[in-house]
């Protein structure tokens, strides 16, 4: 019995957190949603954007989409980070939120999620493969450590509820 209530627990919960959040972010101003993941994103990835790791997307955009939340964004670096609203960017990312945070916890990988077209690059192909392997090669523990945390627990969670309503 208790198995049952914890499968139907996490069916309801991967399929309200992305409603919750979509509902969430539709009412949120859009400029308000761009200086947010600005502002993240620099300090997540300041060590790699001040060691030039990103020199390469200077003049180039990329897209982001998560799907499931409809959330979509495009960043460039150049000194630092620049987000703003998605427009003509040259490659675009789209996924669901689950893959991008399993992939991020280095639970995932992306390739895999490519092949099962959980994971779509658009555009400028070689760019994006450029990004997915400067992604890939940063390590969880050189992200700041509660942003570590939060990644490691959230995917962690995230795995047990997709185990708990696969087990039917």
């Amino acid at each position: 019995m208790a198995q049952v209530l914890q499968q139907r627990m996490s069916e309801h919960i991967l399929q309200f957190a992305p409603q919750f959040s979509r509902r969430s972010l539709a009412i949120m101003p859009e400029k308000l949603k761009i200086t947010l993941i600005n502002q993240l994103l620099n300090l997540v990835l300041a060590e790699q954007i001040n060691s030039g790791e990103f020199a390469f997307l200077a003049n180039k955009w990329v897209g982001i989409c998560i799907d499931d939340i409809n959330l979509q964004f495009q960043v460039s670096v150049d000194t630092k980070l620049h987000v703003k609203p998605m427009t003509k960017p040259n490659v675009i990312f789209s996924a669901n939120v689950p893959e991008l945070l399993l992939v991020a916890a280095a639970k995932e990988d992306p390739d895999t999620l490519f092949f099962q077209r959980k994971l779509r690059i658009e555009g400028d192909t070689e760019l994006g493969l450029e990004v997915k392997n400067m992604l890939l090669s940063i390590e969880l523990d050189a992200l700041p450590k509660p942003v570590r945390l939060t990644v490691d627990k959230l995917a962690s969670m995230l795995q047990a509820l997709i185990q708990g309503s696969e087990t039917k």
